[in-house]
Formats: C-alpha cells, sequence, structure tokens
C-alpha cells in the first residue's frame, strides 16, 4: 500500500514540476529534461510514472482543472440561480496569483492543443462541463425570475443585418426585448419571483456562449494588456454583462 501511495506522489510531484516550468518558460520549455530538472529526478525516472511528455502534459492538463473543479464547487456550495452564477464566472477570470497561474497554464495549452488531438480533447471536454454548470445557473436563474433571458432572433434577422447592415423595422418589432411573463403581477416583495416560465435553450445557449466568450477574453486582455485592464475593470464588466440581465 505504502509503495502505491508514493507512487501517486511522485506522480503529483512530476505534475507539479511541469506546471512551474510551463508557468514560468512556456509550453515550448516542457521537454521531459526540463521537467525532469525542476522535479529533481532523472528523464529516466519519469518513465516509471508516465509513458512519454505527451502523457505528462495531458495528465497535467486533466489534474488543473480538477483542481479548479474542485474550488468552483466549494465557491458555489449552497447557492443557486444568478449568485451561483456570479461565483462561477469571477472564479474564472484570474483576479488573484493562484488564478493568473492557472491561466497561464490553460492558454499555453490552447496553442498546444491547435496541433495536438489528445491535448484539444481534454480542453473541448472541460469546456463543455463550465459550459453546462453556466447554462444550469441561467435557467436556474431564469426561473426563480431573477434574470430576463434576451431573445435570440430569428436566422433572418440575422442574415439582412449581415446583408445590408440593419433589420426591416417590421423585424425589429418582431423580436421582442424580453419574454413576455405569464404572470407580471408581483409585488415589490416578490419582485418578479413569480414567473415561471421555462427558458428557451436557444436563448440559453447563446448567453452562456457570450459569458464564456466575455470571460475567456477578460483573461487573455489582464494577461497581455495588465495597463489597459485592471483586475478591478475586469470583475466590473462581468458584474455589468449579470446586471443587464437582471434589468
Amino acid at each position: 500500500m505504502a509503495r502505491s501511495v508514493d507512487h501517486q506522489q511522485r506522480r503529483l510531484e512530476v505534475l507539479a514540476a511541469a506546471r512551474r516550468v510551463i508557468v514560468r518558460d512556456g509550453i515550448e520549455a516542457a521537454t521531459t529534461r526540463n521537467i525532469a530538472r525542476e522535479a529533481g529526478c532523472s528523464s529516466g525516472a519519469l518513465t516509471h510514472y508516465f509513458a512519454d511528455k505527451d502523457d505528462i502534459l495531458s495528465s497535467l492538463l486533466r489534474h488543473s482543472h480538477e483542481r479548479v473543479r474542485r474550488r468552483r464547487r466549494e465557491r458555489t456550495a449552497g447557492v443557486r440561480g444568478l449568485a451561483a452564477l456570479r461565483e462561477l464566472l469571477l472564479d474564472s477570470l484570474p483576479l488573484d496569483a493562484e488564478r493568473t497561474r492557472e491561466t497561464r497554464l490553460e492558454i499555453d495549452f490552447w496553442s498546444r492543443g491547435l496541433t495536438a488531438e489528445h491535448l484539444a480533447d481534454v480542453q473541448r471536454r472541460e469546456h463543455a462541463k463550465l459550459r453546462a454548470a453556466i447554462r444550469r445557473h441561467l435557467a436556474e436563474a431564469h426561473e426563480a425570475g431573477e434574470i430576463t433571458l434576451p431573445r435570440t432572433p430569428p436566422s433572418e434577422v440575422l442574415e439582412e443585418i449581415a446583408a445590408k447592415g440593419r433589420p426591416r423595422a417590421a423585424n425589429r418589432q418582431a423580436v421582442p426585448e424580453r419574454e413576455p411573463a405569464d404572470d407580471e403581477t408581483g409585488d415589490a416583495a416578490g419582485g418578479r419571483a413569480g414567473r415561471h416560465v421555462s427558458p428557451r435553450p436557444e436563448d440559453l445557449d447563446a448567453v452562456a456562449q457570450r459569458l464564456l466568450a466575455l470571460v475567456d477574453g477578460l483573461s487573455v486582455h489582464l494577461l497581455l494588456y495588465p495597463d489597459r485592464l485592471s483586475r478591478d475593470d475586469a470583475e466590473r464588466l462581468v458584474l455589468a454583462e449579470l446586471a443587464a440581465l437582471a434589468r
């Protein structure tokens, strides 16, 4: 039993070494030689724990995402809807040293995933899990009356905008600013909590994708342009997006 524990512990130490190399020097520097040197062992010793460098990198990516998911579960424990959505989105931004290291690691893996299908597959599956969590919290917030999901315009309206730059007045009127409620007679104490309209899947998908794109874009800008975008600015932009849904 002790030997098995030692083996697992050594794997974690190698992954931690690989993480330090990538965050400090970039993913191209993550050679087996550099990882072994960082871990304080020989390159040959790595073969006792991993098949090759690709195995180390894919294991590191999965391990990093597992750590992030555990933290997000803790941050959203006991909350639902808009509160859970806020915690999830803000946790996805590099607003402290640890999340900055996670974001640097993730972005390095983005570039690697363009040419390494096994890494791209891990990233797609993890992205799908985050998207599903955002979508679930959006649905909770909508059904609790905390937010109103904007209606996704019909395809003909989008096609007309793409072709001419603006839709006809008739088409603009055909796309309501928000989904009508079955019951909008709630008092001040209840607010919109009396609404129990099931959200349309296409509206959930569109808003979830927009929130993901916002968080990804802000994360990249925080790392590349810290002189233009502060952490406080990024947090305010996410909160403003949620406030727009809560109108």
